[in-house]
């Protein structure tokens, strides 16, 4: 029975990573994946899935307004596929979350997303949130925050180091933008909000 595999973290914890490792892992058996990411994440150019330690892959990209199930079995009708691998998850729409549960159920195919759980604000994306409730699996990504521990919270900062308390969900940027902390060092540095 296929499944809908929810892979999560915050940021520069090696999502994309794993998401290309394991297209390579199907690539090597002769078996052909499906990938998309978010269009509106074009960091490493449209239509690409990169990490940061240099590698990376083609994917089509997925929009607010998109199908992705249409999109799915557009490129099932080209020839089977043996996975969906789906990067920047948390930008998926609440309908689109269920659109990949009923590739797994409907169609029979997996579907493994990865993205961030929450928000520089603490916060659930929609898409994440959808993704908890609805995955058959949940799997975090772990990385650490600067003392150590286990980081499950990312704080957005400008370019002279202040710590954004405030602004819109979604802020495209990098290593120079967010910061993975633990929850402790996380409420210190936006001033224990909560």
């Amino acid at each position: 029975m296929a499944k809908l595999y929810f892979n999560y973290s915050t940021m520069n914890a090696g999502k994309s990573t794993i998401l290309l490792q394991a297209a390579h892992n199907y690539a090597e058996r002769g078996m052909d994946t499906y990938l998309l990411t978010a269009r509106l994440d074009r960091r490493a150019g449209e239509g690409k899935i990169a990490s940061r330690i240099g590698i990376g892959q083609a994917a089509d990209t997925f929009a607010a307004d998109s199908d992705v199930m249409a999109m799915i079995a557009a490129r099932m009708a080209q020839g089977p596929i043996a996975c969906v691998l789906i990067d920047e998850a948390q930008f998926l729409t609440p309908e689109q979350v269920w659109q990949l549960a009923r590739v797994a159920d409907d169609l029979g195919v997996p579907v493994m997303a990865y993205g961030l759980r929450v928000d520089f604000l603490g916060n659930l994306f929609p898409g994440s949130a959808t993704l908890l409730a609805l995955a058959d699996d949940l799997r975090e990504v772990r990385t650490i925050c600067h003392c150590g521990r286990k980081a499950t919270m990312v704080v957005r900062q400008s370019a002279d180091g202040t710590v954004a308390i405030a602004g819109d969900q979604v802020q495209i940027g990098g290593n120079e933008t967010y910061i993975s902390l633990c929850r402790r060092h996380w409420r210190e540095a936006v001033g224990d909000r909560g």
